[in-house]
């Protein structure tokens, strides 16, 4: 009937599919006075104006009326407090839990000569410029329909394509986040290194910056210029990018998948079009399984910013050192200012559809946010754009945006890719296997061939975090090996990259 997070809430959630009907009794204490609806919150006493608002054990909020025992508590009669101040949140030196170690599980990935491992083998055509993007395209789709069949060990070719390379301050200091990210684009794990590079001739940020411009046996380059005046028009344009990408394909469908221990998984976690309910199923769902990764020695990154900034109280006593606290306060500092400089605030997410899923306001989502995050120390915080160098939990410092945190997190090296949703997103990387978790069962029975793995099964009753948390941690081995196809693969739905770009445009 309802759901109560933590036991010292004045709230609980209304886990009835058809909502609290008025005069229904959820305890002999409790009667629900008006139709609360699905998701949406039931106050569990009589409250007054002013009094805090509790869910998870933390203040969520603040009264704006006196409110009765049953009643549906809705955004509007909660007003946000004020975000922690990041110089007041101290980080001492305690005794972290040391997760027991997880040993003898292995997926079947591509073993790269710089030690990574990709768990799709892809030809990847990256581009300097916004001006090649169309020629860009449509050489992918002349490949996958020309060259790709007959390299049968090759899943797909991808075009990196993005709005950036010119008509930019490209020697502004926040200019280095678009730079850094497209060339850490091309370095993911899963493009085995035999990235080739489309440029125009005259952009600003030039193609010896993002991949070096090694010379290959024959003499032959991994950069083309479509202003190059040796090519004889589109036709010869074309024909030259084909011909370097067999030389690419050729290498690409030698690779063939090998044993590798589970702390080869680099393993991006993220929640887009989330719900009161991803807080309490989809994210401690991901939030075990992204402990039982680090247990084996794997890597785990999870980003936005936004959404973790109101928990700042709980991660920063979780990392490793003071120096690791320091950088994850760098971070929320910065983009603190970030928005402040385009005059907004937090009030700006969360979104609509996130209210409606019954997300009264900023600080209840990222309380539910960070569980994704499991219970591991963060021995590492990225900038936006860099690539993670630490085994373990790392914070990757990205905006909330669905397909911007999901380009930075590829560009971070992640080979594997979780995405928690309680509303409901068709968002997928072509790139990267992208499982689709769902926090409640009406979406995924809703979106049967949508979504991967249903954690609303916690709130049934059926399952519990820790069973769902192996699932999907041997949901990820299966799909890591190739076993199995996330749905947005099978389907072929593929959102593209968007840069995250805070630089001045000229």
């Amino acid at each position: 009937m309802i759901f109560i997070t933590h036991a010292q809430d004045n709230v609980g959630i209304v886990t009835e599919v058809s909502g609290l009907q008025p005069a229904f009794s959820v305890s002999p204490d409790l009667q629900a006075r008006e139709l609360v609806p699905f998701g949406q919150k039931i106050s569990l006493q009589d409250m007054h104006k002013g009094q805090p608002v509790i869910r998870y054990g933390q203040v969520i909020g603040y009264l704006t009326e006196d409110l009765e025992a049953g009643r549906w508590l809705q955004q509007t009669h909660i007003d946000l407090p004020e975000a922690p101040t990041l110089d007041s949140i101290a980080w001492k030196k305690t005794d972290l839990p040391e997760l027991d170690p997880l040993a003898g599980y292995t997926f079947e990935g591509y073993r790269n000569r710089d030690g990574s491992v990709g768990t799709k083998n892809v030809l990847a055509i990256t581009t300097s410029v916004q001006c090649v993007a169309g020629v860009t395209e449509y050489v992918v789709d002349r490949i996958k329909k020309d060259l790709l069949p007959g390299y049968t060990n090759v899943d797909d070719v991808v075009g990196l394509t993005h709005q950036y390379g010119c008509g930019v301050a490209i020697n502004a200091p926040a200019a280095i986040v678009p730079i850094r990210t497209v060339k850490n684009l091309a370095l993911n794990p899963n493009f085995g290194g035999e990235v080739m590079v489309l440029g125009l001739g005259c952009e600003k940020l030039r193609p010896e910056r993002l991949v070096p411009q090694k010379q290959g046996g024959n003499g032959e380059s991994d950069i083309l210029y479509l202003q190059d005046e040796s090519l004889d028009g589109f036709d010869g344009m074309v024909t030259e990018i084909l011909a370097m990408a067999e030389r690419h394909l050729e290498k690409l469908n030698s690779r063939k998948r090998e044993t590798c221990p589970a702390s080869d998984l680099v393993v991006g976690m993220q929640c887009g079009g989330s719900d009161v309910f991803s807080g309490i199923t989809g994210n401690p769902v991901a939030g075990f399984a992204s402990d039982l990764i680090v247990r084996a020695g794997g890597t785990v990154m999870f980003s936005e910013v936004t959404e973790v900034r109101d928990a700042a109280h709980l991660l920063i006593p979780r990392c490793r050192s003071e120096k690791v606290a320091n950088r994850l306060k760098e971070e929320l500092r910065w983009y603190d200012d970030y928005l402040i400089g385009g005059q907004a605030d937090r009030s700006a997410n969360p979104s609509p559809g996130n209210k409606r899923g019954g997300l009264s306001n900023v600080v209840e989502k990222a309380l539910g946010s960070v569980v994704k995050s499991g219970s591991s120390p963060i021995v590492d915080v990225i900038a936006p754009g860099e690539r993670v160098q630490k085994k373990g939990l790392n914070f990757v410092a990205t905006p909330a945006s669905d397909f911007v945190c999901g380009t930075l997190q590829v560009a971070a090296g992640m080979n594997m890719h979780v995405f928690i949703t309680g509303r409901g997103t068709p968002y997928g990387l072509s790139m990267v296997p992208v499982i689709k978790v769902s926090s409640n069962t009406p979406l995924k029975e809703r979106w049967h061939d949508l979504v991967d793995l249903d954690a609303g099964r916690v709130i049934t009753g059926e399952h519990t975090i820790e069973s769902l948390g192996w699932e999907l941690f041997e949901l990820i081995l299966d799909v890591a090996s190739g076993h199995k196809k996330v749905a947005c693969d099978k389907l072929g739905i593929h959102n593209d990259l968007a840069l995250f770009n805070p630089g001045p445009l000229t």
